[in-house]
């Protein structure tokens, strides 16, 4: 691909971050590291550090001579022995014993005396298999979970537990056995302490699912044995309800990482993670739990692995919760340990940055870093297309634009892979990319989407919004009143102006005196033959009456007379450029903005440009936002950019002031419209 744009600057190498600081490898964190928190689980558990104490072949030699001798005749005590005593044998020796005749001819009676095991000698040879490391998809281990299962009433919770547990060191899908668990759970709930909760809720995560039925057992027996819990466990119950989608009560949950806080500094990095994991699937906004991260996160970094950063600062994002010794902390540790990123990792670290507006001139080495590693990855993303666009999305969101990768995600050949994605819907994230790339790369020649999928998407994206945004009352009523305030419907055109950015926008145009010019033609068109509703511009230009009672109520002024003589006509404000404001918000109360208007009532307009005005107007809400701060989250930063660069003023109604004006007095809310629009010139 040729691109009509002077060359870039040589690309930094991966290495040069590597290497600038020499850092430890990553740290692999243990999932299994709160079995060593009380000595219970032994009985629910497989330890995997105290794997038996290797021997050699010579040494496991008489036990297969035994077998190929008995064949038929052994019993079921024979075959559990052999089993564990086979597993005994040294690890680079297995393949060795797993291809020889009379280890195979041993599972085969295993299977013929499988009714006749006892139940300690069914979970002993099941025990045998994980240190035998018997491939999970080996057809054997059907049979063993099936006979499980049929024994299930049989079994005690302990048993079942620690099959459970054998089954996930084996790394096998046991999706019956563990539906046989779930009932003997709820069966056995007064026999449920601590370990066997604990376990439980750590098998529920591997399983990846948990039945509806057991929800509120397991959050009353949480809710009980809480204080109880050491920090290591707190971790693990966490990460089982994350691996399992599972939503507890809002109280349960505050009271969880009330908990966790309460020893937060003695956790670790693994279970603080977790924490983090839990908090971003229940979008639960702890602020203590937050502002404790704070201090955590830079105290920790320099020894986090690459998951645990990328999870913290994922659950920063989706929390909308900046902060700069966070992210600092996070973005000064990625680049050693870039090679150690997954692709994966690597995006979501991207997406969670820009999101956050986390500027490249804050850490220079943080974006060149992860944008060399997806280029060192790229097979990945024929696997998980997503990746690639969420990283770009996340890089688009602080204005960077790699034009490689680009390329390789906008290609006919990488769209139509992303599109065969059945589980994720990847058309809006393409075609939020291709809109940014039109706009902020003008001399792009690179591939773009084709107008067929564009049409597609921004009428997919626009019937979502007639239905669910413009209906809401707050849009509704500033439609309204607009139109009321400049002259009718053809004033005010509501539309997404930049549909990539998946938001609405008011849209007003102005002459260079201030004066409205239609702009939405298929009301024109609609109404050429139909007298106006509303009334003309000439008459709303004389100004919207507003009293000296009306303006001491909003500047807080008491004691003015109710006169008519003391009414005044308020004109448009003169033109006036506004500094550049980096967030891009107009975060004037309503009292500076009638105290400046009342400034300008008797001041002639101003001529600044004999072009059209274009006027964006937005209803924003606190999603808009980072949490209790100005900063704008990146894709709607990423919009207030471009919709100035495509050559709009943008104008902000602020949720917090614009909604309790739904409910005053019409002049009110002309009167505060009046100053927005003309405030913004």
């Amino acid at each position: 691909l040729a691109f009509n744009k002077v060359p870039e600057p040589e690309r930094p190498s991966v290495l040069q971050y590597r290497y600038r600081n020499p850092e430890s490898p990553d740290v692999k964190a243990d999932p299994r590291a709160f079995l060593k928190c009380r000595p219970e689980y032994a009985s629910v558990t497989l330890d995997l550090t105290s794997r038996p104490h290797p021997v050699e072949w010579v040494d496991v030699l008489p036990f297969l001579q035994k077998v190929s001798v008995l064949k038929g005749k052994m019993k079921p005590i024979d075959v559990s022995e052999f089993f564990k005593e086979l597993s005994k044998l040294h690890p680079d020796k297995l393949p060795l014993l797993k291809s020889d005749q009379r280890f195979i001819m041993l599972l085969r009676y295993s299977v013929q005396h499988l009714r006749h095991f006892s139940v300690p000698q069914l979970l002993e040879v099941l025990e045998s298999f994980v240190w035998l490391e018997i491939p999970s998809s080996h057809t054997v281990l059907e049979v063993y979970e099936a006979e499980l299962c049929r024994r299930a009433n049989q079994m005690s919770l302990h048993q079942m537990l620690l099959a459970a547990d054998l089954w996930r060191c084996i790394r096998r899908q046991v999706p019956q056995f563990l539906q046989c668990l779930h009932d003997s759970f709820n069966r056995h709930l007064g026999q449920v302490g601590v370990p066997e909760l604990v376990q439980m809720l750590y098998i529920i995560g591997e399983g990846r699912q948990c039945p509806k039925d057991l929800i509120r057992s397991l959050e009353q027996l949480l809710l009980r044995h809480l204080h109880h819990l050491h920090p290591e466990e707190i971790g693990t119950v966490c990460l089982g309800l994350f691996k399992s989608q599972t939503s507890i009560s809002e109280g349960a949950l505050t009271r969880v990482v009330d908990g966790a806080l309460s020893f937060v500094t003695e956790m670790s990095d693994f279970a603080v993670v977790n924490v983090m994991k839990y908090l971003r699937f229940s979008y639960n906004f702890h602020r203590a739990w937050l502002e404790a991260m704070a201090q955590e996160v830079p105290r920790r970094a320099h020894g986090m692995a690459v998951q645990g950063l990328m999870h913290s600062a994922l659950t920063c994002s989706a929390l909308h919760y900046r902060n700069d010794s966070i992210l600092t902390a996070i973005a000064e540790r990625i680049p050693p340990l870039v090679p150690h990123c997954r692709s994966k990792d690597s995006c979501k670290l991207l997406w969670a940055f820009g999101t956050l507006g986390f500027l490249p001139s804050q850490n220079p080495s943080f974006y060149p870093s992860l944008t060399e590693s997806l280029r060192q990855r790229k097979a990945e993303f024929q696997y998980y297309p997503e990746h690639l666009l969420t990283g770009l999305l996340g890089l688009a969101f602080v204005s960077q634009f790699p034009e490689d990768l680009i390329a390789l995600a906008l290609s006919p050949d990488f769209v139509s892979l992303a599109l065969k994605s059945t589980h994720l819907e990847l058309k809006k994230d393409l075609f939020t990319l291709d809109g940014a790339v039109a706009l902020e790369l003008p001399r792009w020649t690179g591939p773009r989407l084709s107008p067929k999928l564009r049409e597609e998407v921004a009428e997919m994206l626009w019937k979502f919004m007639q239905s669910d945004v413009c209906q809401k009352p707050e849009v509704l009523e500033a439609e309204s009143a607009l139109q009321d305030l400049l002259g009718g419907e053809k004033f005010v055109w509501k539309r997404m102006i930049l549909p990539h950015t998946r938001s609405i926008d008011l849209e007003v145009h102005l002459d260079s005196s201030g004066q409205p010019i239609p702009v939405n033609p298929p009301v024109i068109e609609r109404h050429k033959s139909v007298s106006p509703s509303h009334p003309s511009w000439e008459k709303l230009n004389s100004g919207v009456i507003i009293s000296d009672k009306l303006l001491a109520q909003l500047i807080n002024v008491k004691n003015i007379p109710d006169s008519p003589a003391s009414s005044s006509r308020v004109q448009p404000a003169p033109h006036r450029r506004l500094p550049p404001d980096e967030d891009g918000r107009l975060s004037d109360s309503v009292l500076d903005l009638f105290s400046d208007l009342t400034k300008t009532l008797t001041k002639p307009r101003g001529l600044e440009s004999k072009d059209p005005i274009k006027v964006a107007v937005q209803i924003s809400n606190r999603n808009h936002y980072c949490s209790q701060s100005p900063q704008l989250l990146g894709l709607h930063a990423m919009k207030r950019r471009q919709l100035k660069m495509a050559g709009y003023r943008v104008v902000e109604l602020n949720l917090q002031e614009w909604m309790p004006l739904i409910r005053k007095h019409r002049t009110e809310k002309l009167a505060y419209l009046h100053c927005k629009i003309y405030e913004s010139l």
